[in-house]
C-alpha cells in the first residue's frame, strides 16, 4: 500500500479512482442515450423516470440539462474517461509528475462545482431527482475524497 514517488496514489486509491470513474462513465453514458431518445421522441419516458420525485424527464427537459449548449452528460463521458484512464495507468504502475496531479485536482474541483450547482438546481429549483445524476454526484464526491488528500506536496515529489 505504499506510494511510490511521483504517483501520489496508493494502490487502493488507484482502484477507487478507476471504479468511481467507471461508475460516473456508465451513468453518463446512460444519461446521454436517454437524452438522445428524448430528443428523438418528446413522449419517450427515460428508464430513470419512476415517479414525481425520481423524474429524469423533468430534469432532462430543463435549461440546466444543457448548461454549455450541449447535454451535460457529454462532459461526464469525456471527464470520466480521463479519470478511468488515469486510474488504470496508476494501477499499472505509471508515475505522474506533481503538476499532473494538480491538473487532475483542478479538473475534479471544476466537476465538484458543477455537480453541486446541478444538485442544487435539481433539488431546489426543478424539484426532482435523477438516479443516474445522483450516481455521477457520488462518483465526483468519491474522486474528491480520493485525490485531494494526495495533493500534499512531499519532499520526494519535487
Amino acid at each position: 500500500m505504499s506510494t511510490p514517488p511521483g504517483t501520489g496514489l496508493t494502490r487502493r486509491r488507484s482502484w477507487v479512482l478507476t471504479l468511481a470513474g467507471l461508475v460516473g462513465l456508465t451513468a453518463s453514458a446512460v444519461l446521454a442515450v436517454e437524452k438522445y431518445q428524448l430528443l428523438k421522441n418528446p413522449f419517450y419516458v427515460p428508464s430513470c423516470s419512476v415517479n414525481e420525485t425520481l423524474n429524469c424527464t423533468q430534469i432532462m427537459q430543463s435549461d440546466q440539462a444543457a448548461l454549455f449548449g450541449f447535454p451535460n452528460p457529454y462532459l461526464g463521458l469525456v471527464g470520466f474517461t480521463v479519470v478511468v484512464t488515469i486510474g488504470a495507468a496508476a494501477l499499472a504502475g505509471a508515475r505522474f509528475a506533481p503538476w499532473f496531479w494538480r491538473g487532475l485536482s483542478a479538473g475534479i474541483a471544476m466537476a465538484l462545482l458543477l455537480v453541486l450547482w446541478l444538485a442544487y438546481q435539481s433539488i431546489a429549483v426543478i424539484g426532482a431527482l435523477c438516479p443516474y445524476c445522483m450516481l455521477v454526484w457520488a462518483a465526483v464526491a468519491s474522486l474528491v475524497v480520493t485525490v485531494w488528500p494526495t495533493m500534499r506536496v512531499r519532499a520526494d515529489d519535487t
